[in-house]
């Protein structure tokens, strides 16, 4: 059974979450203190976190920045701002999904279930092929999930690590925004374009030499993204 985190300071929104999610099956703890739930979230071995952005204690986004350099668990984020700069911001410190209330609990419950199937593949994949992928100074490590640039290495989330991972095993292929959504997220309709190209960014910013001037993940304007091998 998966277990799961929620730190969240409305205990209604926190029970309903909760109430929905052990229905399909998770075992689920709760917090509603941001410093007592980062706490939890570091020395519990949980399977996913759901994190309210305005906490007491300890906000959101700051939890999320301690969590991700301690584990690749997926982190989705909710907020009661629809706004575009909290999204970029979440995603950017690592956050690997956005849900804006008020929300359809079975929204959340699929979110959930689509992250951890996600996760879950990733994982059954590194340990069956322990491969690795060499593109000139760039070097990734399936089965230990390290990401070498001219002998440096480079810390990517979760998500930025499978998403390089997938354009990196498919060279030269142009990918749209949402196609890049929907294999990397699991998930159909219910994303947004601002986390494939928050997430293009920050990997940029990592194996780039000049992110400006790509020379591993190129923009094919008004279509997508290509890997450029």
């Amino acid at each position: 059974m998966e277990h799961l985190l929620i730190i969240e300071d409305d205990q209604a929104i926190a029970e309903l979450e909760r109430d929905y999610l052990e229905m399909n099956g998770f075992k689920v703890d709760i917090e509603h203190d941001g410093i007592a739930g980062l706490k939890k979230a570091l020395e519990t071995s949980y399977d996913l976190l759901l994190l309210d952005v305005m906490l007491p204690g300890e906000n959101g986004f700051e939890i999320c920045k301690k969590v991700r350099r301690e584990k690749e668990i997926p982190i989705l984020m909710i907020t009661a701002k629809n706004d575009d700069i909290d999204k970029i911001r979440g995603l950017g410190i690592g956050a690997d999904d956005y849900i804006v209330k008020p929300f359809s609990p079975n929204e959340l419950v699929a979110r959930v279930k689509a992250h951890l199937a996600r996760y879950r593949r990733i994982l059954q994949k590194d340990e069956e092929t322990k491969k690795e992928i060499r593109i000139r100074d760039l070097q990734i490590d399936l089965f230990s999930r390290r990401v070498v640039v001219n002998h440096n290495e480079k810390i990517l989330t979760a998500k930025e690590f499978d998403l390089l991972v997938f354009m990196a095993l498919h060279p030269n292929h142009v990918f749209t925004k949402e196609e890049l959504f929907e294999r990397i997220w699991g998930l159909d309709a219910i994303g947004d374009n601002t986390t494939i190209t928050v997430h293009v960014r920050r990997i940029r910013e990592k194996i780039e030499k000049e992110p400006s001037k790509p020379c591993y993940i190129e923009t094919v304007w008004g279509v997508g993204y290509r890997f450029l091998k």
